[in-house]
């Protein structure tokens, strides 16, 4: 067993057991209360009969209960009392000091000092093992509580660990910005503390088709990252099967039918698909549950781009409708996920999708507006980040 000189020991719940440790100047009061003890098979008695060791026996023996004199030579019993509960990792073992003599000032001065009982020496057998138990189950109590409490910690610390490689892989995935050419992108994503499951992307179908995506797995936590991750492989590498990537109700179809949420352990996810057809100056687009996209003239007026469809993966064999509309350049187009809009305050009042259209119809483009929208968002909710992932993705058609 390892100890830090400066912080508590380590105790194993395993080794939970009653462990005495007796300090007494006097051999015959050791072996006195080792014969009170000795049929109590589960308690184990440890003797130091040089106080000047006693500090540092404690702390190699580990007791559950220091048993102490208050008359010896060479170190005070009082001054003991007070480097002990001076000392990190002894000062909330439980003490008991034994006196010859029952003196008021004695036992106050010792109370005020930190110890837990007061005994005259030597005290009926009955008597002693009653309280050695009783203060022993108390500071068992408190190890047993703060073990937990270590493996709890510990235990989330490996998650946040686990959740922020996770967080690290997904942005892996994004894509680059666009800064050049017909269509130009900017994006930030910044996953909440419990990470969620978005996950987005764009790319150049062929030369005259632009996909645009972003998607949302309910809940929290590396499950739904993963089905993100997957989701979005099979968007990027267009591998879904029989499906023409240039027509997104096919590929909401497709969708449909490769993820079924009763194989992702219930997960399920929303999504708004678009194609831009840069020759014809339209975009296709389909949505899934997802809140709508927005697309914003330069004057600032905005329009709210959906078509209301099932939830890939919730129910088989469903038909998905799409939309065209047209896209005379220049146009702005956001796609986000709720957690764009869905924060609360303190007070619980949502900033809301109202507020959300307020800021993009007079943002300029790049992530600079992103990020002071971020930070809006932070100051709204009063917290470091927030509760659900923020992705949002702007596309400028030019």
């Amino acid at each position: 067993m390892t100890t830090d000189k400066l912080s508590s020991p380590i105790f194993p719940s395993s080794q939970f057991e009653i462990k005495i440790l007796l300090i007494d100047d006097q051999a015959i009061v050791g072996e006195t209360v080792r014969k009170m003890l000795d049929t109590e098979k589960d308690i184990i008695l440890h003797f130091c009969q040089d106080p000047t060791q006693a500090l540092k026996t404690a702390f190699t023996f580990e007791p559950t209960l220091i048993l102490q004199d208050l008359v010896m030579p060479d170190v005070d019993g009082l001054m003991l009392v007070r480097f002990f509960r001076a000392h990190p990792a002894l000062r909330d073992i439980p003490l008991i000091v034994m006196s010859s003599k029952e003196e008021a000032i004695t036992k106050a001065e010792a109370f005020a000092l930190g110890v837990d009982d007061y005994l005259v020496k030597l005290p009926d057998r009955i008597e002693l093992i009653a309280r050695i138990r009783h203060h022993s189950k108390g500071y068992i109590n408190l190890l047993q509580r703060n073990d937990a409490y270590n493996r709890l910690r510990e235990s989330e610390r490996a998650l946040a660990k686990e959740l922020a490689q996770a967080a690290e892989y997904v942005v892996s995935l994004l894509p680059s910005p666009i800064e050049k050419g017909i269509v130009q992108t900017a994006w930030r994503y910044y996953p909440s503390a419990q990470l969620g499951g978005d996950s987005f992307g764009y790319h150049w179908i062929d030369s005259d088709h632009f996909a645009v995506y972003l998607l949302d797995v309910c809940g929290h936590g590396v499950g739904s990252a993963l089905l993100s991750v997957s989701v979005l492989n099979a968007l990027k590498t267009q591998s879904l099967p029989n499906t023409d990537f240039r027509i997104p109700e096919s590929v909401l179809g497709a969708l449909n039918e490769t993820f079924p949420m009763e194989n992702h352990n219930n997960l399920y996810f929303t999504i708004w698909y678009g194609v831009y057809n840069g020759v014809k100056k339209t975009l296709t687009h389909v949505s899934g549950g997802h809140p709508p996209a927005l697309l914003v003239k330069p004057s600032g007026e905005l329009s709210e781009i959906v078509s209301k469809n099932l939830i890939p993966g919730t129910m088989p064999q469903v038909v998905y409708e799409a939309k065209v509309i047209d896209i005379p350049t220049p146009l702005r187009l956001y796609v986000f996920s709720d957690g764009v809009y869905e924060v609360h305050n303190a007070g619980g009042e949502m900033w809301g999708f109202k507020r959300l259209k307020e800021y993009v119809s007079g943002a300029q483009f790049g992530v600079a507006e992103i990020d002071v929208l971020y930070k809006l968002l932070l100051e709204w909710c009063g917290r470091e980040s927030l509760e659900d992932d923020f992705s949002l993705v702007c596309v400028d058609f030019s």
